[in-house]
């Protein structure tokens, strides 16, 4: 009997060993990366394969972080709850208000609008690695291609378009009044700016060594022995505001905003590329003129994505009341027609994202201000667009005029019917969600029905400000 105990014992304790083994070969397989994990990229210290970074500001004037959520499982712990949150190492921006990601480099850039950093983060090691540039002054509009061999800020207090040139570790500040607004294509070979209350665009020259100033410049810097100029664009824009630059890499459509900046018509004005190029140097002025088509936009434009055979244009229109309401207009780009305008949030559109279920998500700003909160409409500040069905929803679904709706997850000053301005966006690829940075937290939704799904886990002490999908499969991707 006692040899069959201490058998049985022997048996069991066997057994034990080998469920406790299997639980911790379990437990370390919690987080699981393939052999050969996609395009190279290295495994980060966070072992979250799926991670949305936010950027967060605790008080506006310090205190900023970069806090990473696993956006798989919509939680900002890990699976074992001995990590309460992740963060990215090393920041220390007060007001994070920009992420510029690049997945595909494993990189991001963000800019602090309380000093005017530009922190390099390396999503392999989730750590800052450097700065991207020093800038003179704050900036209203940033551009940094994925190569960084440049950042181009628009410093409108300063009334300076800043390029630091990188290659060479310098900042050159043209004068240009008003500049408010700088935007590149993905080679970096065309930069292009805009002024506030102007019809005027502007683009940059870059010169050949003792090369003279070229016809028309607005500025050249360093004045002796000038690098880079900056020349105006011939055309009759409208208060351009921004540009969007053809996925096949041979048009450049300059936004004109018409009435919602000052201005009198909303159109697209297309522009062939070789004319705007860096090194193509004007030899009179006024300069060739780029412009090929002029498309109007009745529905108002301040931003624009296309898919290949649809420009999507979201802006606003003046309706007869003095108020402004929001449109999303479909654009064909076989011959440069409007086939399609439906109404959309209000405010100042600057978001626009695809994600999946066919579906594009346009995010825009000062929302409560506009035609839909004064006719009692759900004016919150985001819209899912399904491109198959040509249907809008504004998202949470809310109606201001009943006590009883409400948003899912109210923010922090209890609203129950507004979220406040959306500030920040990002596809989870393939996964059928896209995060925001909403009213200053986050907040998700589920692409295929627009429902919001549960934040509590996800939420952010602080004022989320931006965010961005680290891990999506191409920088296009977001």
């Amino acid at each position: 009997m006692k040899n069959q105990s201490l058998c049985n014992r022997i048996i069991c304790g066997t057994v034990l060993a080998a469920v406790t083994l299997a639980l911790s070969s379990c437990g370390q397989q919690l987080y699981k990366f393939p052999q050969n994990n996609f395009a190279g990229r290295p495994v980060p210290p966070s072992q979250l394969a799926q991670r949305v970074m936010v950027s967060v500001t605790a008080t506006g004037t310090s205190g900023g972080s970069l806090q990473i959520l696993d956006a798989l499982r919509n939680i900002r712990n890990n699976l074992q709850n001995t990590k309460p949150s992740f963060s990215i190492s090393g920041y220390s921006g007060g007001y994070p208000s920009l992420i510029i990601n690049y997945p595909a480099e494993t990189t991001g850039y963000v800019y602090s609008d309380l000093d005017g950093s530009v922190a390099i983060i390396n999503y392999g090691k989730e750590a800052t690695a450097g700065s991207a540039a020093s800038l003179p002054g704050l900036s209203t509009s940033l551009a940094i291609p994925s190569n960084n061999i440049a950042v181009y800020s628009a410093e409108q207090a300063r009334g300076q378009l800043v390029i630091f040139d990188n290659a060479k570790g310098t900042a050159y500040a043209l004068n240009l009044p008003n500049v408010f607004k700088v935007a590149i294509n993905p080679a970096a070979s065309i930069a292009l700016a805009m002024v506030r209350n102007s019809n005027t665009l502007y683009r940059v020259v870059k010169l050949n060594a003792n090369q003279a100033t070229p016809p028309g410049a607005v500025d050249c810097q360093p004045y002796n022995l000038p690098v880079y100029c900056v020349v105006p664009v011939t055309g009759n824009f409208d208060r351009p505001v921004d540009a969007y630059f053809s996925l096949d890499g041979t048009t450049v459509d300059v936004l004109n905003a018409g009435p919602e900046y000052g201005g009198s018509t909303a159109s697209i004005s297309v522009l062939t590329l070789g004319t705007l190029n860096l090194n193509n140097i004007p030899t009179a002025s006024p300069d060739a003129n780029a412009v090929i088509a002029n498309i109007p936009v009745p529905g108002g434009v301040t931003t624009a994505i296309s898919d290949g055979t649809t420009l999507y244009a979201a802006g606003q229109k003046l309706m007869p009341d003095g108020l402004f309401a929001g449109n999303l207009t479909t654009i064909s780009l076989a011959n440069n027609t409007v086939t399609g305008t439906y109404s959309i949030s209000d405010g100042n559109h600057s978001k626009l994202l695809f994600a999946d279920d066919n579906t594009l998500w346009i995010g825009s700003q000062y929302c409560a201000t506009g035609e839909r909160a004064k006719l009692k409409q759900n004016y919150n500040c985001l819209t899912r667009f399904d491109t198959n069905a040509k249907t809008a929803s504004i998202v949470p679904a809310v109606d201001p005029t009943s006590s009883t709706s409400a948003v899912p997850y109210p923010n922090g000053d209890e609203n129950q019917y507004y979220y406040g301005s959306l500030t920040g966006i990002c596809w989870v690829q393939t996964f059928h969600k896209v995060y925001t940075a909403y009213g200053g937290q986050v907040h998700a939704f589920n692409t295929v029905d627009g429902s919001e799904i549960n934040n509590q886990y996800i939420t952010v002490q602080g004022t989320a400000l931006d965010v961005a999908y680290m891990d999506a499969l191409t920088d296009q991707a977001n």
